[in-house]
């Protein structure tokens, strides 16, 4: 009984580490979540199998366009709104009831206010690791994602579709009720965001929005977009990290 007690809460364990992969990394195959994690492929389809039966993940058509070899295509996996809302707590409902009181008490306005105080606190707290990055802009946005995971936003980056441009997506977002309710929040980050990094930026997904990811675009240079690929293989036929 002991070692089945154990063997369980090892299965937890991975379902957790292969769940948060997916909410970073998503969509990612199976295959991929195997090389990342160093573990067998068997394996990681079971596991893969119970979130699914959980209604944490779901399967999400293969990224880029580019035809299929023979053989059975990959499944590849994005985290579900009920793997988010799993991975927020009970203070996130409190927060979502305390900003319709304001916006009740204090009118919609306030509402942007807050949000606008929010980001510029995230902005103070992210400023001298990106300015310690440099001048380079892809090194920028990939000193701000690492300092946005620090605070749970399960963020990478990744080349855009175009070779010119960078894609800052976050996973997990620790206002992702808030933001759902009240977009203020969203439009403030992006602010923060394109004054952290010193250039215009757009907000092309968000998980607000019902999508898996919240996904920001960074205009760059090709020349920059290089190295990022070497350092984070893309699954055959993608272009971008949506």
């Amino acid at each position: 009984m002991a070692n089945s007690g154990a063997a369980s809460a090892a299965d937890r364990a991975t379902r957790e580490r292969i769940l948060r992969l997916v909410v970073t990394d998503g969509p990612i195959s199976a295959a991929q979540i195997a090389d990342t994690l160093s573990l067998a492929a068997a394996g990681i389809r079971r596991h893969m199998g119970e979130l699914e039966a959980e209604g944490l993940v779901t399967e999400r058509p293969e990224p880029g366009h580019k035809p299929r070899g023979r053989g059975r295509p990959s499944r590849y996996f994005v985290a579900t709104t009920r793997a988010h809302s799993a991975l927020e707590t009970d203070s996130n409902t409190l927060a979502v009831e305390a900003i319709e009181f304001l916006a009740t008490t204090a009118g919609r306005e306030a509402i942007g206010g807050f949000a606008g105080q929010r980001a510029q606190r995230l902005e103070d707290r992210y400023a001298a690791v990106v300015t310690a990055a440099g001048e380079d802009l892809g090194e920028r946005t990939k000193a701000l994602a690492q300092a946005m995971n620090a605070d749970g936003f399960a963020a990478s980056v990744r080349p855009g579709p175009t070779g010119l441009t960078l894609q800052l997506c976050q996973g997990h977002c620790p206002v992702h009720q808030v933001a759902r309710a009240f977009p203020e929040f969203c439009e403030a980050e992006t602010k923060a965001i394109a004054s952290l990094l010193g250039v215009h930026v757009q907000r092309l997904a968000t998980l607000a929005g019902g999508e898996h990811v919240c996904t920001t675009c960074v205009p760059v240079a090709l020349s920059l977009t290089d190295g990022l690929n070497q350092e984070r293989p893309q699954p055959a036929g993608s272009e971008g990290g949506k």
